[in-house]
């Protein structure tokens, strides 16, 4: 936890030096206080010297003032220290998930990055603050302490010695019991957080299938077992806290006893006395400090270990050392080279031996039944994925020797699961050209064929799309989609079954728009439909990850007996013959 807090807490040297001094300031000036009143105590006022009272309660204000203020500033700049570091915390975090595959997320789990980004850095960021504030005050006042309070009385210093052991053995004790607990805990807190997103994420399918109270069931077993955990953790500070302070009033009790009779000896005075209670309390207070820290480090520990074990993972889709220079390549020739490839774990491969080629100007249509590793296989062009044998060429150069945002500058990809972000549209659609004007805005959206449907709202290019696009249908999801694609011009456009939501007459106006104006493109085409794919150029048949066939409509038609079967049990025969 200590290297990932040194690690982001470059720019807040001054405020942590200034939070340090005067957090040091502040326990001298309450070290001071106790002697100062005793020193009142025992010549002022037992001689009844004013002048003297004066003087020190004038020194006693001062102090007070300067530990008042010294607190105030600690507090601040401990706090902009703290609130800097789990700043920089979520920035390095949020960065680093940027760099993973989507394999990676995928083996983490989304749920447990939100936790891991959010509860997990704030917990990190609680311990600091508290170890800002706490950590190191709590050492300056207990050695202060006790080398003040064996300088009053050093006769009644044994009672120290004899109070430290207990507490120390209930601090390794609790370390003890509590790091297993709060590691759990936020394996708990994913777990909620998994079962949550789940339900907020298929809420239309859980109730079509009127599943409300089942996942009522889920998740009311993963908070009750957050729950009990959480009650072990409770039980287990509801025991220190009573602990701590039957210690503690012991301790006071011993003093008072043993310090009323050496009083009455003579040989410790009044002020004395009441100086090394407040030391002794100082002493027991800093090491309650400690003891809540040992409370809050376990859990902030636990959490730094999480996003400690995300940021040591190294994506296996990485830019390489020596990147190609991807301006050299003449752009839009596509080469699938004896492609293979396994999903981490798998145990059957998901495609294998894929070969063939595209060009600039063909359209590339890939079809097959479900679960034919279709997706995949595009998902493999813009390294989504790495192939785990042979090798995708763009422009005759390994798609691996090339930087991955500069590769998918060159691609316009349409997903299989359309998903527009909060904004307008038009900032939808200028999330595949930043700088794109509102001519090329509407141009696009032209294309997409949803220039009509977008026209008719109130407010036009300007309308609000809610999160995840939800105030729109399927259809105009995907136009929107296509749309940010086309708004691109890039050298490849990738379509991952894009046209399913729409009508066939609107589907094949697009096809027409979009083979008209971006012919010297080339163009992938994932499609379940066959109407959508008759046309293309090259039509790829998928079977069970291997090619089946491959040509045109006429060709494969009586050639590939799988492509005749999709074809068949769309149209009837006569239809598409």
């Amino acid at each position: 936890m200590i290297k990932l807090i040194k690690r982001n807490l470059s720019g807040f040297g001054i405020s942590l030096l200034l939070s340090v001094l005067t957090l040091v300031l502040h326990a001298i000036m309450d070290l001071y206080l106790p002697t100062i009143n005793a020193n009142l105590t025992n010549n002022g006022m037992a001689r009844g010297d004013i002048p003297y009272i004066i003087r020190m309660g004038a020194w006693m204000m001062l102090a007070v003032l300067i530990s008042t203020v010294a607190m105030i500033c600690s507090s601040y700049f401990s706090s902009k220290t703290a609130m800097g570091l789990g700043k920089n915390m979520r920035e390095e975090f949020f960065r680093h998930v940027q760099s993973l595959s989507k394999g990676d997320v995928d083996k983490v789990g989304t749920a447990s990055l939100i936790t891991r980004g959010t509860n997990d850095v704030q917990q990190v960021t609680n311990a600091a603050i508290m170890m800002l504030r706490m950590m190191l005050m709590s050492p300056t006042m207990f050695v202060g302490g006790i080398v003040m309070a064996w300088q009053k009385c050093p006769e009644l210093a044994w009672i120290i010695l004899c109070a430290l052991p207990p507490i120390i053995l209930l601090m390794i004790y609790m370390l003890k019991k509590g790091m297993p607990l709060f590691k759990s805990i936020q394996k708990k807190v994913d777990t909620v957080n998994q079962v949550v997103r789940e339900y907020l994420s298929g809420i239309r399918v859980i109730r079509a299938f009127c599943k409300d109270d089942y996942e009522t069931k889920r998740f009311d077993l993963a908070n009750l077992d957050l729950q009990q955990v959480s009650l072990k953790v409770a039980r287990m500070l509801a025991f220190m806290m009573p602990a701590l302070m039957l210690i503690i009033n012991a301790t006071t009790i011993a003093i008072v006893w043993i310090g009323g009779h050496e009083m009455q000896n003579g040989t410790v005075e009044v002020g004395d006395l009441t100086a090394f209670i407040t030391y002794v309390s100082m002493i027991l207070f800093s090491l309650m400090l400690m003891s809540m820290m040992f409370i809050v480090l376990p859990r902030a520990s636990a959490s730094a270990d999480r996003i400690n074990e995300v940021l040591a993972m190294r994506s296996d889709v990485a830019d390489p050392d020596a990147a190609t220079d991807i301006r050299s390549l003449r752009g839009g020739y596509v080469t699938f080279d004896d492609v293979s490839f396994s999903y981490p774990g798998a145990d059957m491969a998901v495609l294998e031996h894929i070969s063939f080629s595209a060009k600039p100007g063909e359209v590339v249509a890939i079809i097959g039944g479900t679960g034919c590793g279709k997706s995949t296989l595009i998902n493999l062009i813009p390294r989504f994925y790495d192939t785990t044998g042979g090798s995708v060429l763009l422009d005759g150069t390994d798609v691996r020797s090339l930087k991955q945002d500069e590769l998918r500058a060159r691609i316009g990809l349409v997903p299989q699961k359309s998903f527009l972000f909060t904004g307008t549209i038009a900032d939808n659609v200028r999330f595949g050209k930043q700088d794109a004007t509102d001519e090329e805005v509407i141009d696009a959206l032209k294309i997409a064929q949803a220039y009509d449907f977008v026209m008719e709202m109130e407010e036009g290019i300007q309308t609000q799309i809610t999160q995840g696009g939800t105030n729109v249908s399927g259809g105009q999801r995907q136009r929107l989609a296509i749309a940010r694609a086309l708004v691109r011009k890039p050298d490849i456009y990738i379509f991952d079954d894009s046209f399913s939501a729409l009508d066939f007459k609107t589907d094949a106006a697009l096809r027409k728009a979009l083979f008209e104006r971006v012919k010297d493109a080339t163009i992938f085409i994932v499609a379940q439909r066959v109407s959508t794919i008759m046309n293309a150029d090259k039509i790829i048949v998928l079977n069970d990850g291997v090619i089946a066939g491959c040509g045109r409509h006429a060709e494969l038609m009586k050639t590939c007996d799988v492509y005749r079967e999709i074809v068949c049990s769309q149209h009837a025969e006569s239809e598409v013959g």
